[in-house]
């Protein structure tokens, strides 16, 4: 590190929520020339930490200590700093890149990464020419060849995740606080952005990186401080720390059987769904495959391969324009969401704020959301014969639900949008769950949840292939493909271009594949990949 004087340091910070103590009296140094990592279960206190030191919200109690710029003079003093809003903090010298991105859809790359800081002339009117040089000058950092007129609305989530990154770091920051900024990149963003931060650290940047991939922080960070509760358990130099020792740390016990034990798929029976050709111009085409009961069938793939769109086509959220899907040897088209859960199938989506749930209603209103369909409501004794609702029943069955997947919320009123990012994805796969599907379409399930939440989303995701439910498992995460799956299919340009049964499937096989590679790893190419 450039020198170690300390330019923030956080004393004493408190914050409760209602009968949630999110914080409780943090302490928190960081230096310049320093990546900080913040690790902790969700709910721990991380993201209240966050938004804390970048403005958005203000503690009940302790205090924020800011060095002041470096040429200022007495550069090793620490002044007293609140901050009413975010930009009170940027001013600062404090900028935020959080996991909910901010970006304006309808306004264009350069507009967002320069807002309310675009170059004006003597009238106020925007250089649109110099706003233009500006905006390349800062993709080119992540080496993009992007239009900077592009409206950002068109861009994939990765895509504006690194615009996010780039508004940050265009306040030119002393401190840049990062809240899991990988979640939405590719392999090949997320060495670039690793590539960024070393700079950022040489030159005498501070940056607090808070993330839930433990490798991530033992490639990139030169000190970690643990949180459980909202207290801080421990402050490490990254040499005392191994991944097992962190997962320790965050969670107060060992967790040795991350992904669960694998039960034997039986293939005697026909399969529970039946893809053939399913196609959509310019977006999948001729993509086939089975699925059994009991069985995780995972599809992996660089971001943009296909996989997300094939899933919401299966569910009836968008429209394949042709082939066949056959459920339990009947032939099926979702033309709706609605249509498909009437079938059985029911689907997680990668993208819970946006498509998933119900932010500003209450954990009860989530949980029996997908189950209020007039039969099933009444069925599940949600609702008499003359279609009015049993608020006791619907009571009692999502309290059962918070305490069996262990939601961290006061009670089953608490609004959805009040929940850490976790709980919320905990919330998302019990509303699913709670449905009892035939076939469960897992995009992303585990995005953004720390290692003990995916071991209990990994085993309630087991527990259901113990039922019979077959799962289609869409994930980037190469670990959780190789730990969940049974067998795996690979995409690449709207194509399956390889599968692979469980025991030839590696992290360098699917790699290639997915790549295009000469090699494959031992999966069976499909003709014409």
């Amino acid at each position: 590190m450039p020198d170690q004087r300390v330019v923030l340091k956080l004393s004493g910070l408190s914050k409760r929520f209602g009968a949630v103590q999110a914080l409780d009296a943090f302490n928190l140094d960081v230096h310049s020339g320093e990546v900080h990592a913040l690790v902790g279960e969700n709910g721990a206190g991380k993201s209240t930490l966050i938004n804390i030191a970048a403005g958005t919200m203000q503690p009940d109690s302790g205090q924020i200590l800011l060095a002041p710029p470096e040429g200022s003079g007495r550069q090793n003093d620490l002044r007293p700093a609140s901050f009413r809003n975010a930009h009170e903090a940027a001013s600062a010298g404090i900028a935020a890149v959080f996991q909910e991105l901010s970006l304006v859809g309808s306004l264009s790359v350069a507009e967002n990464i320069f807002a309310n800081r675009q170059p004006v002339n003597r009238l106020r009117f925007i250089r649109t020419e110099q706003l233009r040089r500006q905006a390349r000058e800062f993709l080119e950092l992540f080496r993009l060849d992007l239009d900077p007129d592009t409206p950002v609305e068109r861009l994939s989530m990765a895509g504006r995740q690194v615009i996010e990154i780039l508004k940050a770091l265009s306040a030119n920051p002393c401190v840049l606080l990062l809240d899991e900024p990988t979640s939405s990149l590719t392999r090949r963003e997320t060495a670039i952005l690793f590539s960024l931060v070393q700079r950022l650290r040489e030159q005498g940047k501070a940056i607090i990186y808070v993330s839930h991939h433990l490798p991530e922080v033992l490639d990139l960070a030169d000190r970690v401080t643990v949180l459980r509760d909202g207290r801080q358990v421990a402050t490490l130099p990254r040499s005392d720390l191994t991944e097992r020792e962190l997962v320790r740390l965050m969670v107060g016990r060992e967790i040795r059987d991350v992904y669960g034990v694998r039960g034997e798929v039986s293939r005697d029976r026909p399969p529970v769904l039946r893809v053939e050709n399913l196609s959509r111009p310019t977006v999948f085409e001729d993509v086939a495959f089975e699925l059994w009961g009991g069985e995780i069938l995972g599809v992996a793939g660089l971001v943009g391969a296909g996989r997300t769109e094939v899933g919401r086509a299966l569910f009836g959220a968008e429209i394949a324009s042709a082939g066949r899907i056959m459920l339990d040897g009947q032939s099926v088209w979702p033309r709706t969401p609605a249509d498909a859960m009437r079938l059985g199938i029911s689907y997680v989506t990668e993208n819970r704020k946006g498509d998933g749930l119900y932010l500003r209603h209450s954990l009860r209103d989530n949980l029996v959301a997908p189950r209020l369909r007039r039969g099933d409501a009444l069925s599940a004794g949600f609702s008499t014969r003359r279609g009015f609702l049993r608020d006791s029943a619907i009571d009692a069955y999502a309290e059962q639900c918070r305490q069996r997947f262990r939601i961290a919320s006061p009670n089953v009123y608490q609004i959805a949008n009040r929940l850490s990012g976790g709980n919320q994805q905990k919330v998302l796969i019990a509303m699913w769950i709670g449905a009892e599907p035939r076939v469960l379409i897992a995009d992303e399930p585990t995005r953004g949840v720390d290692v003990g939440a995916r071991t209990e989303i990994y085993g309630y995701l087991r527990n259901l292939t113990a039922k019979g439910t077959a799962i289609l498992l869409i994930s980037s995460d190469l670990q959780e493909i190789l730990g969940m799956a049974d067998r795996t299919v690979v995409m690449r340009a709207g194509r399956i271009v390889a599968r692979f049964d469980r025991a030839e499937a590696t992290e360098e096989g699917i790699i290639a594949a997915a790549l295009g590679a000469a090699e494959n790893g031992g999966g069976r190419r499909e003709v014409g990949s």
